[in-house]
């Protein structure tokens, strides 16, 4: 594990503290002091940093948490059950037509209509989800770095697992960003201003209070996934079928070394439930890849969510604003187009403002913690239709 990091934790402090990292991916100091912090709460037992580590509202995004005696909601964060499912159409990628793609998109973003309700009921129902406030957000992306971004097969490494994963490389790929919108959210809140940060007693019937609705907004942001892609895919006159879909905002009772407890992750991907997507940003490849098994719990069974942001998204504006025009950023180095429509978005999520995904994923490769199975190509990225002022 050459490239995973033990760092000394404080003094009031008993939990393991790791960062999966190298020399050449940069971290900022204020993303490793928020997660030397949270091995200072009540009941932590061990931290882990991904190679994406960045600074979030108090506490790191790119991390795994595992605690003992209390479970802490706002180490999962808001959006809880936010995560990735990757789609395979059955569009050709040689009979791409990218602008009759992108004029398809035009009604992606409304709540979906009555044609879909009996889906909807009938998915609901399978996956037992009550009916609640923000149903009507069922189906759509949301904004910050969510997406819905068409790919291509750019290199395959290991071909009998990308056909054990079923990639068909002649087809284009829909990778979906999004989770449980207003819901966990909502969620959250309530549970913040009624405990603070001080988490809950495990075994509690608080705590087994906030699972249930934890569990609910997860199966929630799964639906909601599938609604995106499924929607996305009959704009654009497509069917397809789905590969992989993954939660990175999760807590969830585990066992580590012995030790019975829960596991939180925060923008963190699990390595122990197959094969996962990385992505990099709307201009930087994406990677599937496989966990090697032996080795995740070095990494508290987790792996990184994506690139990581480099910079903060007032600086990101303020940085680029003054180097693009809105137009420039339409378009990606690698030749893929984007549709953002909100202004300040463009600039937030533009591909500068993150790492290198190659760094990230050397990080976890030389750490021996995941096989690149396949590269994957942005073509075209979605973000938001909305019209923006110049």
């Amino acid at each position: 594990m050459g490239t995973s990091h033990n760092q000394t934790p404080a003094a009031s402090s008993c939990a393991d503290v790791k960062v999966i990292s190298s020399a050449e991916n940069w971290m900022e100091g204020a993303a490793l002091q928020q997660l030397q912090k949270t091995a200072e709460l009540d009941g932590m037992v061990a931290v882990a940093g991904m190679p994406d580590l960045h600074p979030g509202r108090g506490y790191p995004i790119g991390a795994a948490f595992f605690s003992a005696a209390k479970l802490y909601p706002a180490l999962v964060g808001n959006d809880i059950g936010c995560g990735m499912s990757l789609w395979q159409s059955s569009i050709k990628v040689s009979r791409l037509h990218l602008d009759k793609i992108a004029k398809r998109l035009s009604n992606v973003e409304q709540p979906l209509d009555n044609s879909w309700t009996d889906l909807i009921a009938e998915c609901k129902c399978d996956k037992n989800i009550q009916c609640n406030d923000f149903d009507r957000s069922l189906g759509t992306i949301g904004g910050g770095n969510h997406f819905a971004e068409f790919q291509a097969v750019d290199d395959i490494l290991l071909p009998e697992l990308a056909e054990q994963a079923g990639i068909d490389k002649t087809r284009l790929l829909l990778l979906v960003h999004s989770g449980s919108r207003g819901l966990g959210q909502k969620i959250l809140t309530e549970h913040i201003q009624q405990f603070n940060h001080d988490g809950l007693i495990a075994g509690s019937e608080e705590q087994q209070d906030y699972i249930q609705r934890h569990d609910e907004a997860v199966r929630w942001a799964e639906l909601n996934r599938e609604l995106i892609a499924r929607r996305f895919l009959e704009a654009v006159k497509a069917d397809g079928q789905c590969l992989l879909d993954i939660n990175h905002n999760t807590v969830l009772p585990a066992d580590v070394s012995g030790q019975q407890g829960w596991l939180h992750r925060k923008g963190a991907t699990p390595a122990d439930q197959g094969m996962v997507v990385i992505p990099g940003s709307r201009g930087d490849y994406s990677y599937l890849v496989k966990p090697v098994e032996q080795n995740i719990a070095d990494s508290l069974f987790s792996l990184a969510h994506g690139a990581g942001r480099k910079w903060k998204r007032t600086e990101a504006k303020d940085r680029l604003h003054k180097r693009f025009k809105q137009q420039d950023l339409l378009k990606t180095s690698l030749g893929s187009r984007v549709i953002c429509g909100n202004k300040d978005l463009l600039y937030e999520e533009a591909p500068q403002a993150y790492k290198n995904c190659d760094q990230v994923i050397a990080s976890m490769t030389e750490a021996g913690l995941i096989q690149v199975v396949a590269r994957l190509r942005p073509v075209l990225t979605f973000k938001t239709q909305g019209t923006c002022s110049a």
